[in-house]
C-alpha cells in the first residue's frame, strides 16, 4: 500500500510517468488513429458474420450433427457469443472515448463491469474439428481479435509493458539539484 502511495505522489503511475518523462503512449495514439476504426469495424463485422451464420445456416449445420458433435457445437457456439460480447462492449467503449462521448476515466469504469477474459475451449481438438468448418473458422478469428484486444488492453493498464530504464545520469544531477537546493 505505501509503494502505491509513493508512486502516486511521485508520479509513477504508467500515465503520469509518460507525461513526467514526455513520453507518447503508442496505444492511446493508436486508438485514435485509422487502425483502431478498422479493428473496430473487423471485430463489428464479425459480430454480424457470427450473427448471421448461427441464425441462418448454423442452425441447419447443427441439425447434421451427431449428439455429441452437436453438444460441443452448443458449447462452442454460447463461448463464441460470449467472447463475442465482451469484445463488443470493450471496441464500442473505445469508440465512446475516440468520439468525446466518455473519459478514459469513465471507460475504465464501465469496462471493470465487462471483464475480457481469455477463453479456451474445453472440448477436445479431435471433436473441434469435427464442428462445421465455418463455425470453427469464426471461433478462430474470434480469439485472434481476442488477442489482439487483450494487448492493446493490458498496454492501455500500463500492464506488461516494459518501462523505460532507469537514466543513472540524470539521477544524480537531480540528487546534485536537490542537494544544492537545500543549502
Amino acid at each position: 500500500m505505501q509503494d502505491k502511495f509513493e508512486n502516486t505522489m511521485t508520479g509513477n503511475t504508467p500515465k503520469e510517468r509518460d507525461e513526467r518523462l514526455g513520453t507518447v503512449s503508442f496505444t492511446e495514439r493508436m486508438l485514435l488513429s485509422d487502425n483502431f476504426m478498422t479493428l473496430f469495424r473487423d471485430g463489428m463485422g464479425l459480430v454480424e458474420e457470427t450473427a448471421a451464420y448461427l441464425d441462418g445456416q448454423g442452425r441447419h449445420d447443427s441439425k447434421a450433427l451427431d449428439r455429441n458433435i452437436a453438444l460441443a457445437y452448443a458449447s462452442e457456439s454460447m463461448r463464441l457469443t460470449t467472447r463475442l460480447m465482451q469484445l463488443t462492449s470493450w471496441l464500442l467503449l473505445q469508440r465512446a472515448v475516440n468520439e468525446g462521448e466518455l473519459t478514459r476515466a469513465d471507460a475504465e469504469r464501465e469496462h471493470r463491469r465487462v471483464v475480457v477474459a481469455t477463453q479456451e475451449s474445453m472440448i477436445a481438438s479431435e471433436i473441434f474439428e469435427q464442428l462445421p468448418e465455418i463455425l470453427r473458422d469464426l471461433i478462430d478469428r474470434s480469439l485472434r481479435l481476442q488477442i489482439r484486444i487483450l494487448k492493446i488492453d493490458r498496454e492501455l493498464k500500463g500492464e506488461g509493458v516494459s518501462q523505460p530504464a532507469a537514466n543513472a545520469v540524470q539521477n544524480q544531477l537531480g540528487a546534485l539539484a536537490a542537494a544544492f537546493a537545500g543549502k
